[in-house]
């Protein structure tokens, strides 16, 4: 139940981000420094947000490439986070078995989405498990690429129609 709570906190910050524009790690920053009227971000909830916010835009080049028919510039954007939060847990936390971060996205998507984005989500993330292997390699291949050239942004490069959004997104990401 705990890691339950903290996918919705991590979700509310992570949508909060999105759509405000700002930077996912600064926001974080902001919420543990004041975090207002809310209880504390749980510490989990704290590793979701940092590992999406250094992340995302390998999290979005992977989700745009198992895709059919919508890339992420085009996902509502709850949609979106509970997809990156998945992700993330499927690719980078070994804590957390596979079906366990899909049936929890799926449970995120019934309280907060549309039965055509339950389905959609279930389908994508279903893909990426089942394609771990080269979804990692690949994942990891582009962070080396990264790491010798600076984070490139080419969340959107296979949806050229998501121009703007593309340099929204590097901006967002300019913090590390």
């Amino acid at each position: 139940m705990a890691r339950s709570t903290a996918r919705k906190r991590a979700l509310n910050t992570l949508y909060e981000a999105d759509e405000k524009n700002q930077n996912i790690l600064s926001l974080l920053e902001e919420r543990l420094k004041e975090p207002g009227a809310q209880t504390p971000l749980p510490d989990y909830a704290v590793d979701i947000i940092r590992g999406v916010g250094e992340r995302r835009n390998r999290i979005d080049k992977t989700l745009n490439r198992y895709s059919t028919g919508w890339k992420v510039g085009r996902m509502a954007v709850i949609d979106r986070n509970i997809l990156r939060i998945a992700v993330w847990e499927i690719l980078l936390n070994d804590e957390v078995p596979d079906k366990v971060a899909i049936d929890e996205a799926i449970s995120l998507a019934k309280m907060y989405s549309d039965d055509d984005a339950i389905a959609f989500i279930h389908g994508l993330l279903s893909a990426i498990m089942a394609d771990k292997e080269a979804c990692l390699a690949k994942f990891n291949g582009e962070a080396s690429a990264e790491d010798t050239a600076g984070e490139v942004n080419e969340t959107e490069a296979a949806d050229s129609s998501d121009v703007e959004q593309s340099s929204n997104e590097s901006n967002a990401d300019s913090v590390e």
